[in-house]
Protein backbone atom coordinates (compact mmCIF):
# COMPACT_ATOMS: atom_id res chain seq x y z
CA UNK A 1 0.00 0.00 0.00
CA UNK A 2 1.20 3.47 -0.77
CA UNK A 3 2.43 5.68 2.00
CA UNK A 4 1.71 9.03 1.83
CA UNK A 5 4.48 11.60 2.83
CA UNK A 6 4.76 12.20 6.55
CA UNK A 7 6.33 15.90 6.02
CA UNK A 8 3.31 16.30 3.73
CA UNK A 9 1.99 19.83 3.14
CA UNK A 10 -1.16 20.42 5.93
CA UNK A 11 -4.11 21.57 5.28
CA UNK A 12 -4.80 25.61 6.82
CA UNK A 13 -5.25 25.07 10.60
CA UNK A 14 -8.09 27.48 12.09
CA UNK A 15 -6.55 28.68 15.53
CA UNK A 16 -9.38 30.14 16.79
CA UNK A 17 -11.67 27.48 16.29
CA UNK A 18 -9.28 24.87 18.08
CA UNK A 19 -9.07 27.59 21.17
CA UNK A 20 -12.67 28.06 21.14
CA UNK A 21 -13.91 24.52 21.04
CA UNK A 22 -11.54 23.26 23.89
CA UNK A 23 -12.62 26.17 25.80
CA UNK A 24 -16.29 24.94 25.16
CA UNK A 25 -15.54 21.29 26.57
CA UNK A 26 -14.00 23.03 29.58
CA UNK A 27 -10.54 21.63 29.26
CA UNK A 28 -7.09 23.00 29.39
CA UNK A 29 -4.11 22.76 27.31
CA UNK A 30 -2.79 20.53 29.52
CA UNK A 31 -5.85 18.16 28.88
CA UNK A 32 -5.65 18.27 25.33
CA UNK A 33 -1.88 17.56 25.21
CA UNK A 34 -2.50 14.35 27.74
CA UNK A 35 -5.19 13.40 25.55
CA UNK A 36 -3.23 13.16 22.51
CA UNK A 37 -0.81 11.36 24.42
CA UNK A 38 -2.25 8.71 25.77
CA UNK A 39 -5.33 8.39 23.08
CA UNK A 40 -3.44 8.76 19.97
CA UNK A 41 0.55 8.31 20.78
CA UNK A 42 1.70 11.26 20.50
CA UNK A 43 4.61 11.89 23.27
CA UNK A 44 6.02 14.69 21.73
CA UNK A 45 2.10 17.04 22.08
CA UNK A 46 2.81 19.19 25.28
CA UNK A 47 0.18 21.92 26.63
CA UNK A 48 2.86 24.70 25.39
CA UNK A 49 2.91 22.88 21.67
CA UNK A 50 -1.05 23.02 22.50
CA UNK A 51 -1.19 26.80 22.89
CA UNK A 52 1.50 27.26 20.34
CA UNK A 53 -1.45 25.93 17.86
CA UNK A 54 -4.02 27.92 19.07
CA UNK A 55 -1.94 31.68 18.82
CA UNK A 56 -1.24 30.70 15.52
CA UNK A 57 2.64 30.02 15.90
CA UNK A 58 2.27 26.63 14.28
CA UNK A 59 0.03 24.42 12.91
CA UNK A 60 -0.28 20.43 13.49
CA UNK A 61 0.30 18.00 11.04
CA UNK A 62 -2.01 15.82 9.40
CA UNK A 63 -1.68 13.02 12.35
CA UNK A 64 -1.45 15.74 15.17
CA UNK A 65 -4.62 17.87 13.21
CA UNK A 66 -6.51 14.27 13.28
CA UNK A 67 -5.35 13.45 16.76
CA UNK A 68 -6.29 17.00 17.60
CA UNK A 69 -9.95 16.95 15.98
CA UNK A 70 -10.46 13.64 18.68
CA UNK A 71 -9.47 14.95 21.83
CA UNK A 72 -11.94 17.61 21.20
CA UNK A 73 -14.52 15.67 19.76
CA UNK A 74 -15.07 17.48 16.46
CA UNK A 75 -14.70 16.64 12.77
CA UNK A 76 -10.83 17.36 11.26
CA UNK A 77 -13.14 20.01 8.88
CA UNK A 78 -14.20 22.15 11.82
CA UNK A 79 -10.02 22.63 12.83
CA UNK A 80 -8.93 23.80 9.04
CA UNK A 81 -9.64 26.91 6.94
CA UNK A 82 -11.36 27.05 3.89
CA UNK A 83 -9.50 24.38 1.62
CA UNK A 84 -7.92 25.55 -1.06
CA UNK A 85 -6.05 22.30 -3.08
CA UNK A 86 -7.10 18.96 -3.88
CA UNK A 87 -5.03 17.62 -0.55
CA UNK A 88 -6.89 19.93 1.79
CA UNK A 89 -10.37 19.22 0.56
CA UNK A 90 -9.69 15.59 0.79
CA UNK A 91 -8.55 15.85 4.40
CA UNK A 92 -11.46 18.47 5.20
CA UNK A 93 -13.50 15.50 4.30
CA UNK A 94 -11.46 13.25 6.29
CA UNK A 95 -10.95 10.84 3.52
CA UNK A 96 -7.79 8.23 2.66
CA UNK A 97 -6.43 9.12 -0.80
CA UNK A 98 -7.21 5.67 -1.62
CA UNK A 99 -11.11 6.48 -0.89
CA UNK A 100 -10.90 9.30 -3.62
CA UNK A 101 -8.77 7.46 -5.82
CA UNK A 102 -11.35 4.71 -5.73
CA UNK A 103 -14.21 7.19 -6.01
CA UNK A 104 -13.00 9.01 -9.21
CA UNK A 105 -11.75 5.55 -11.00
CA UNK A 106 -8.06 6.66 -10.88
CA UNK A 107 -5.36 4.36 -9.46
CA UNK A 108 -3.81 5.34 -6.20
CA UNK A 109 -0.37 6.53 -7.19
CA UNK A 110 -1.64 8.62 -10.03
CA UNK A 111 -4.21 10.25 -7.84
CA UNK A 112 -1.56 10.77 -5.38
CA UNK A 113 0.79 12.50 -7.84
CA UNK A 114 -1.88 14.88 -8.95
CA UNK A 115 -2.39 15.71 -5.18
CA UNK A 116 1.52 16.47 -4.73
CA UNK A 117 1.91 18.04 -7.85
CA UNK A 118 -1.95 19.83 -6.94
CA UNK A 119 -2.23 19.79 -11.10
CA UNK A 120 -5.80 17.82 -11.34
CA UNK A 121 -6.09 15.96 -14.63
CA UNK A 122 -8.73 13.32 -14.52
CA UNK A 123 -11.16 13.09 -17.45
CA UNK A 124 -14.45 14.65 -17.79
CA UNK A 125 -16.38 11.66 -15.91
CA UNK A 126 -13.49 12.02 -13.10
CA UNK A 127 -14.04 15.32 -12.55
CA UNK A 128 -17.79 15.11 -12.11
CA UNK A 129 -17.04 11.72 -9.93
CA UNK A 130 -14.53 14.22 -7.53
CA UNK A 131 -17.31 16.88 -7.20
CA UNK A 132 -19.09 14.34 -5.45
CA UNK A 133 -16.96 12.76 -3.11
CA UNK A 134 -15.87 15.92 -2.40
CA UNK A 135 -18.63 17.44 -2.16
CA UNK A 136 -17.57 20.58 -4.23
CA UNK A 137 -19.09 23.94 -4.45
CA UNK A 138 -18.85 24.76 -8.22
CA UNK A 139 -16.20 27.52 -6.69
CA UNK A 140 -14.04 25.25 -5.36
CA UNK A 141 -14.58 22.69 -8.23
CA UNK A 142 -13.44 25.33 -10.48
CA UNK A 143 -10.47 25.83 -8.44
CA UNK A 144 -9.07 22.32 -7.69
CA UNK A 145 -9.55 21.37 -11.26
CA UNK A 146 -7.68 24.27 -12.85
CA UNK A 147 -10.19 26.18 -14.64
CA UNK A 148 -9.89 29.55 -12.07
CA UNK A 149 -7.13 30.89 -14.13
CA UNK A 150 -9.24 30.46 -17.72
CA UNK A 151 -12.39 31.68 -15.50
CA UNK A 152 -10.29 35.14 -14.59
CA UNK A 153 -8.75 35.95 -17.76
CA UNK A 154 -12.48 35.28 -19.03
CA UNK A 155 -14.15 38.27 -16.33
CA UNK A 156 -11.37 40.60 -16.62
CA UNK A 157 -11.98 41.04 -20.43
CA UNK A 158 -15.74 40.67 -19.22
CA UNK A 159 -15.11 43.87 -17.29
CA UNK A 160 -12.67 46.06 -19.45
CA UNK A 161 -14.39 45.51 -23.00
CA UNK A 162 -17.78 44.26 -23.41
CA UNK A 163 -19.73 41.86 -21.01
CA UNK A 164 -22.07 40.50 -23.65
CA UNK A 165 -19.26 39.11 -25.89
CA UNK A 166 -18.22 36.66 -22.82
CA UNK A 167 -21.37 35.17 -21.81
CA UNK A 168 -21.34 32.21 -23.94
CA UNK A 169 -17.52 31.31 -23.48
CA UNK A 170 -18.15 31.94 -19.54
CA UNK A 171 -21.31 29.81 -19.93
CA UNK A 172 -19.48 26.93 -21.42
CA UNK A 173 -17.40 27.11 -19.08
CA UNK A 174 -19.43 27.26 -15.74
CA UNK A 175 -22.31 24.76 -15.64
CA UNK A 176 -24.81 27.43 -15.06
CA UNK A 177 -27.86 29.31 -17.25
CA UNK A 178 -26.68 32.03 -19.76
CA UNK A 179 -28.96 34.26 -18.29
CA UNK A 180 -27.37 33.68 -14.13
CA UNK A 181 -24.07 34.14 -16.66
CA UNK A 182 -25.22 37.40 -18.25
CA UNK A 183 -26.49 39.29 -15.05
CA UNK A 184 -23.43 38.92 -13.14
CA UNK A 185 -21.47 40.12 -15.70
CA UNK A 186 -23.14 42.92 -16.63
CA UNK A 187 -23.46 44.00 -12.55
CA UNK A 188 -19.60 43.41 -12.59
CA UNK A 189 -18.89 45.30 -15.75
CA UNK A 190 -20.99 47.79 -13.91
CA UNK A 191 -19.40 47.80 -11.07
CA UNK A 192 -15.67 47.89 -12.19
CA UNK A 193 -16.76 50.83 -14.86
CA UNK A 194 -18.11 52.68 -11.79
CA UNK A 195 -14.85 52.48 -9.88
CA UNK A 196 -12.46 53.60 -12.75
CA UNK A 197 -14.52 56.63 -13.46
CA UNK A 198 -13.12 58.78 -10.47
CA UNK A 199 -14.00 62.28 -10.98
CA UNK A 200 -15.38 64.45 -14.32
CA UNK A 201 -14.42 67.37 -15.03
CA UNK A 202 -16.75 69.33 -16.38
CA UNK A 203 -14.69 71.95 -17.66
CA UNK A 204 -12.06 70.23 -19.78
CA UNK A 205 -14.39 67.51 -20.38
CA UNK A 206 -11.98 65.01 -19.28
CA UNK A 207 -12.19 61.80 -17.18
CA UNK A 208 -9.90 60.91 -14.44
CA UNK A 209 -9.26 57.19 -13.86
CA UNK A 210 -8.77 55.30 -10.50
CA UNK A 211 -5.85 53.15 -10.93
CA UNK A 212 -5.40 51.75 -8.22
CA UNK A 213 -9.22 50.91 -7.69
CA UNK A 214 -9.28 49.10 -11.40
CA UNK A 215 -6.09 46.91 -10.32
CA UNK A 216 -7.76 46.05 -7.18
CA UNK A 217 -11.30 45.11 -8.57
CA UNK A 218 -9.53 43.21 -11.38
CA UNK A 219 -7.03 40.76 -9.00
CA UNK A 220 -10.25 40.28 -6.96
CA UNK A 221 -12.57 39.43 -9.75
CA UNK A 222 -12.98 35.42 -9.61
CA UNK A 223 -14.36 35.83 -5.93
CA UNK A 224 -16.18 39.39 -6.40
CA UNK A 225 -18.31 37.08 -9.52
CA UNK A 226 -18.56 34.28 -7.19
CA UNK A 227 -20.13 37.07 -4.84
CA UNK A 228 -22.39 38.05 -7.13
CA UNK A 229 -23.43 34.62 -8.40
CA UNK A 230 -24.63 34.02 -4.46
CA UNK A 231 -26.39 37.83 -3.69
CA UNK A 232 -28.12 36.54 -6.85
CA UNK A 233 -29.63 33.57 -5.21
CA UNK A 234 -28.28 31.80 -8.13
CA UNK A 235 -27.43 28.27 -7.29
CA UNK A 236 -24.02 26.84 -7.22
CA UNK A 237 -24.11 23.33 -8.94
CA UNK A 238 -22.08 20.62 -7.16
CA UNK A 239 -21.50 18.45 -10.15
CA UNK A 240 -21.25 19.17 -13.87
CA UNK A 241 -23.16 17.07 -16.11
CA UNK A 242 -20.91 17.24 -19.00
CA UNK A 243 -18.53 17.29 -17.25
CA UNK A 244 -16.43 20.08 -18.66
Amino acid sequence: MHQEPAHRPTPPFDAPAARKLRLALGMGPEHVAYGMRTSFGLPHVTPDLVLTWERGLASPGHGELVALAGVLWCSVSELIGAPRTLREHRIARGLAAEDVARAVGLQLLAYIRMEEADEWRGSERQSAALAEVLELSLADHVTVTGREPKLAQMLRGAVTTRWQAYVRPVGKLLPMERRVVGHALRALHTEYQGRMVKTLSWAGGAVTLDADAGHDFLDRIVDRFWTTIRHDGAPEARTRPDGG
